[in-house]
């Protein structure tokens, strides 16, 4: 860490009070304000259980330069943890400290004022970080180059798409060199080609001295990105350190990680062709599967709502693979299934299993990304990044790949080949 500290958090904890609107969207009376001193005792031990502590007693500090995940399940705090730092809610309690200006992308559709331009933006965002108009001219190229957004500038942005929203709106917080960069996740409104420029874009900003600390759930980007993370679960902190010693932590927290449903289609990640039903990672005995011994093989099944009657539409499941690292092992996808691959289609429940055999993965994470597409042209109708993980346990026992080694095995993977040797002896 730098000596230097970018971000000082102290105790922070925000409370919310479920089911109450005193104080948010009106003025009060001193009428009402006498007459609730009389109730007030009364209601405290009623008021004290709505409570809700999104935080509790947070304290960590991140140091110039520096670039840090915050990853975590939904609820955990992570966003209301960026909000406080971006001061657009107050903590209940602790404090925390920025040294520089900040720069944040929070959420798709605050910052912008919707009736102004793309151009008029720019300018206002610029104005509001407290930058001069000429610096803000002086970045001006490289802000609409990043984006891609030329042919749209003196449109309002009400009429932006989300992704092209986004695209304006990472730019401008990205070039407008901030000390400080929150970013959450609203990268996943982007296509990958732009994702990746964002990642790119973050790198460079920590590499240059900028404090970057960057929420997601999508933990191949925190591990290229972040050399350290932070794990927050029910609103604390509950460990904080090397980016793959964390993201492996977070995934054997529990058994959860290995199956993924969506029971409401109409939440589901999907479109109006094809929805996402669940993705399981099971064993051979057909159990979900947390963990895997490395000699037996594993399988993932992916289970999805096929909405189109129309017979030309040729939906298949494609599959990514994920070390802890981030590093892409491998693509397979059911469109190699010839039977599969010609048959009919309709509308329906589509199940659909791969099977990887054992002596195949490398010991450690697996995060697996599952998507739903089409050819000709290629779209993706549905996409669940990190979808489900898994771990792969190596018990060294003499019959795997590493035989008896007790050391680090190096490789992405580990498959088990066939090996033929001879020798001949000197008489």
């Amino acid at each position: 860490m730098s000596s230097e500290i970018a971000i000082r958090i102290e105790g922070i904890g925000k409370c919310y009070r479920l089911g109450s609107t005193r104080g948010m969207y009106r003025y009060r009376s001193l009428r009402e304000d006498l007459a609730d001193l009389t109730s007030r005792r009364r209601k405290a031990d009623a008021a004290a259980s709505k409570e809700l502590w999104a935080l509790k007693d947070v304290s960590f500090e991140v140091g110039a330069g520096e670039t840090v995940g915050i990853i975590g399940r939904n609820g955990a705090g992570k966003s209301t943890l960026l909000k406080i730092l971006a001061r657009i809610t107050p903590p209940t309690a602790g404090r925390g400290e920025t040294h520089g200006r900040v720069g944040s992308l929070l959420e798709v559709g605050t910052g912008f004022h919707p009736e102004l331009s793309g151009r008029e933006n720019i300018a206002l965002s610029g104005a509001i970080m407290g930058m001069r108009r000429w610096e803000v001219l002086s970045r001006f190229d490289d802000i609409v180059d990043f984006s891609g957004l030329s042919k749209f500038l003196d449109t309002p942005v009400k009429r932006y798409s989300s992704g092209m929203y986004m695209r304006l709106a990472f730019s401008v917080a990205a070039h407008l060199e901030p000390e400080i960069l929150l970013v959450d996740e609203v990268l996943a409104v982007g296509d990958a080609d732009f994702q990746k420029k964002c990642l790119g874009r973050m790198g460079e900003l920590g590499g240059s001295g900028r404090a970057v600390l960057f929420v997601s759930h999508s933990m191949p980007s925190i591990l290229r990105l972040c050399p350290r993370v932070i794990l927050l679960d029910g609103g604390g902190v509950t460990a904080d350190g090397a980016g793959s010693r964390i993201v492996e932590e977070y995934l054997g927290k529990d058994g959860g990680s290995a199956t993924r449903e969506w029971p409401n289609p109409e939440t589901a990640p999907g479109d109006d062709r094809a929805r996402l039903k669940s993705v399981r990672v099971v064993n051979k005995r057909d159990e979900p599967a947390p963990e895997i011994d490395i000699r037996e093989p594993v399988f993932v099944e992916v289970e999805y709502l096929s909405l189109s009657a129309d017979p030309g539409f040729r939906p298949f499941v494609n599959l990514h693979f994920y070390n802890a690292q981030g590093i892409c092992l491998f693509v397979s996808c059911d469109f190699i299934n010839t039977d599969w691959r010609m048959q009919p289609r309709g509308e329906g429940l589509v199940r659909t299993r791969c099977r990887i055999p054992g002596n195949f993965f490398a010991e450690g994470g697996v995060f697996v990304t599952a998507a739903v597409s089409s050819l000709l042209p290629t779209v993706v109708h549905a996409i669940e990044t990190d979808a489900v993980a898994f771990h792969v346990l190596d018990p060294s026992e003499g019959d795997g790949v590493r035989g008896e080694a007790a050391d680090d095995f190096p490789g992405i993977v580990r498959p088990m080949l066939e090996w033929e040797v001879a020798q001949e002896l000197v008489e």
